[in-house]
Formats: structure tokens, sequence, C-alpha cells
């Protein structure tokens, strides 16, 4: 496992469009979120340590935020045949198991994950409503231990982004392990 940070974008980013199945069986592309002001995308696997410990949180991020108009996506850009943990099947295994309340889908290609700029699991992006980059960081201060946070970095710059606001210009980046890219 290779420790890494996640990229430093310049705000204003257009998030890129995408088509991609999830653990539902569905596809989902940008337009399957626009009537949300606010979308979360999130870079994520099955066999992280850092996206495990944050799992939980974000799907109670989800349902805080639900009648915000505020989506969350889990996007897996680690299917990799040297990982048997990342698979579609998995996948619909660990999306039961956390009880997500949003969607997970499977960037096969890892096109998606390439044309964010995507770095590492979890990769934690927010857009606004002309899905313009606003936040891209970590989830809050404490990745490992939920009971010893202090600052929920994620949730506040999604309440700053609902009032029409730039949350923090330098937030501290997510860290987690590298995404797993194939050539």
């Amino acid at each position: 496992m290779v420790l890494l940070e996640s990229l430093d974008l310049p705000l204003g980013m257009v998030a890129p469009n995408f088509a991609l199945m999830a653990t539902d069986d569905g596809k989902y592309t940008l337009k399957s979120f626009e009537d949300n002001n606010v979308l979360v995308v999130v870079f994520m696997c099955n066999h992280c340590p850092y996206v495990q410990a944050i799992w939980n949180r974000l799907v109670d991020l989800q349902k805080r935020f639900v009648g915000n108009k505020v989506a969350f996506v889990g996007i897996n850009p680690n299917f990799h045949p040297d990982y048997k943990e990342e698979t579609m099947d998995k996948m619909k295994s660990y999306y039961k198991k956390h009880k997500m309340n949003f969607p997970y889908l499977l960037d096969e290609t890892q096109k998606v994950a390439r044309s964010y700029n995507a770095q590492c699991t979890p990769d934690i992006y927010v857009f606004n409503k002309d899905r313009e980059l606003c936040y891209h960081g970590r989830i809050d201060d404490s990745w490992s231990d939920e009971t010893q946070v202090k600052k929920e970095e994620l949730s506040l710059a999604i309440e700053e982004v609902l009032r029409g606001k730039v949350p923090q210009e330098n937030p501290y980046p997510s860290i987690g392990c590298s995404i797993k890219w194939r050539n």
C-alpha cells in the first residue's frame, strides 16, 4: 500500500462527465444529479483502510444533508486483476454492509478517475450547482478515529456551498491508498 495525498486542484474546475454502472445495476451520469445543488464525488474502493475508516461517516453525511439537495456518489477506480476485493460483486456486498444511501459506481476503465485527476482513495470533491469545484480535501481532522474528530471539514464545506460561498481556500488534502492504475 502506497500512501498518497490528493492533488492540489484549481477551484472552479468543471466536473467531467461520466457514464458508469452502479451496484444497483443502474447507469449514472452527471445529469443523474442535476436536481441537486451540491454534488460530492468520492473516489473510493473496497479494500483501502482509509476508505473503510470513513465509510460510515460518508453515509452519515449523506443522511444529514439529504433534505438540502446534496447528493453523494462513490466511484471505484480500482477494478484491477491484482485486487480481488475490487469487483462489482464485492462492491455490492460492501454497499449492503455499510447500508449505503448513495450510488456506488465502477470506473472499470479508470478514465473517469484520470479525468478528475484523482490520486488516492478516498479522494473527495465538492461541486456546486454549476458543477464547479468548490472543495477538494479531507473529510475531517481524524481519518482513523471518528471519536477524535474536532473539525468536520467536508461538512463545513458543503454548508458553505449551500450558502453560495466558497469554502476555505487551502483545505488539507485527503490521504489514502494510491489508485491502482493499469498501464
